[in-house]
């Protein structure tokens, strides 16, 4: 089966969204594991391909459901997407662009938040877009407002309706000086999608540097953009009158990488995650380091292990180049399992410990501070939405039945699952396949003992 029809026909997965895993626990985790292009580039680079004049490559594309539900929604809009030169590549031809109806967007969205980075692009290539109502993990508010008050500034126009956002510039866009009120990575990406082609230089402040987003930058120069970066989080873009299509390799998935680290970590395994780099994962493997695991870096990967006994840390995430919200999930089930009480204070989203409570369920000491602790010294700034978690280990984890919330939550209950002694029922495990490829083929070569029960 080729990748864009194992993508159609599985949304990326090893079955429906609705799976139930009955997984037998306390065994530890041992083998390889790939992890191929980042999420969180992939399905971004795919909205820049209809940016370009002419079709692009891009390669390590995962086979997950994220990269369909772009898929659909490009082809929805005109553009042929079809496998690549090699395995894992997709090439996407704009030429045949066109607008799409506000169903058909709305039916391809799903729960998806990819339609709103659509605007900038489908601006300068049609004049007009529309946002459905917006989906996503449910983690905490993420406005809307820092894309539509940049794509303000470049001159759209918005109009609200009942099933969505239009937007309109049938006069064109120009440069603008943005200053963001928060590093948002999407809004970033937003102004960068729409800068590139816009009249005029662009000044974006208080910018999102993520790895993810340097790539970006890097495909979008590809396709014959002038864009720099500056000190203290400046990017300059000077608008060009056309782009080209590129060919592009995608930056490794951090996130999957840190996750499979976190499980090597929490059930005493030994995981070689192929493709990750250490650059990336400084800040990662900086906290492995001080929870007392190991790693060793090579030049395909790097191997993970628990390397002793594991002690309580202080973590806060914060945008990069701090600790990724995205890393705590899975590393909370790592700490249950350390000696003495570690802190986890979450500053990027204000729900994102709601996963705590299955694994207190599970026999965890985890208490949730949901205004957050305002003792002790801080590196990173407080903010009003933070929460804070207290975990105190070890603790023996035991099988229970519980319910994935989302993707991050969702991947720390299976590793919490394989954790515990006994036998755990998971549910609603589809939505994992939203930023993991092949998921359940990685758990058996990693000697999970599992079945899918639903």
């Amino acid at each position: 089966m080729t990748l864009l029809n194992d993508i159609a026909a599985t949304g990326g997965r090893n079955g429906g969204s609705g799976e139930t895993l009955a997984i037998r626990g306390g065994r530890p985790l041992r083998g390889r594991v790939e992890v191929k292009g980042a999420k969180n580039l992939v399905t971004k680079a795919m909205v820049a391909a209809l940016l370009g004049e002419s079709p692009s490559i891009l390669r390590d594309v995962p086979d997950i459901s994220d990269v369909a539900v772009v898929r659909s929604l490009l082809e929805v809009h005109g553009v042929r997407v079809e496998d690549g030169d090699e395995p894992g590549s997709l090439r996407l031809d704009p030429s045949d662009a066109e607008s799409a109806h506000m169903e058909e967007i709305d039916a391809h969205a799903g729960a998806s938040r990819i339609p709103i980075l659509f605007c900038g692009p489908l601006l300068h290539l049609l004049g007009e877009a529309f946002i459905p109502d917006l989906g996503g993990c449910r983690i905490g508010d993420r406005p809307i407002d820092f894309h539509l008050d940049a794509l303000r500034k470049f001159g759209a126009s918005v109009e609200k309706l009942p099933s969505g956002i239009r937007l309109s510039a049938p006069g064109g866009l120009v440069g603008a000086n943005i200053h963001l009120p928060y590093p948002s990575v999407g809004a970033t990406e937003q102004v960068l999608l729409t800068a590139v082609r816009a009249e005029g230089v662009t000044e974006l402040r208080n910018a999102a540097i993520e790895p993810e987003i340097m790539d970006l930058i890097a495909v979008l120069q590809k396709m014959g953009a002038i864009i720099s970066y500056e000190p203290n989080r400046v990017i300059l873009i000077e608008g060009v009158s056309k782009l080209r299509g590129y060919d592009h390799r995608a930056i490794f998935d951090r996130n999957e990488a840190a996750s499979w680290a976190s499980a090597a970590l929490a059930t005493d395994g030994e995981i070689f995650v192929g493709g990750a780099k250490q650059q990336e994962m400084l800040t990662f493997l900086n906290i492995v380091r001080k929870v007392g695991g190991d790693f060793d870096i090579r030049e395909d990967g790097i191997l993970f292990s628990r390397g002793g006994t594991l002690r309580p840390v202080t973590v806060e995430t914060d945008v990069h180049p701090g600790f990724m919200t995205d890393w705590q999930q899975p590393l909370i089930v790592a700490l249950t399992q350390a000696r003495g009480a570690s802190i986890v204070h979450e500053t990027v989203y204000e729900n994102r410990f709601g996963f705590t409570d299955a694994l207190v369920k599970m026999g965890a000491n985890i208490t949730v501070h949901p205004h957050g602790l305002q003792d002790g010294p801080r590196r990173v700034p407080r903010r009003n939405l933070e929460q804070a978690a207290v975990i105190t280990g070890p603790t023996p984890l035991r099988g229970a039945e519980i319910t994935v919330p989302d993707l991050r939550g969702g991947y720390s209950h299976v590793i919490a699952a394989l954790t515990a002694e006994g036998q755990s029922t998971v549910h609603n495990v589809g939505i994992i396949s939203r930023g993991y490829e092949k998921f359940f083929d990685k758990l058996t070569a990693l000697g999970a003992d599992f079945d899918v029960v639903g």
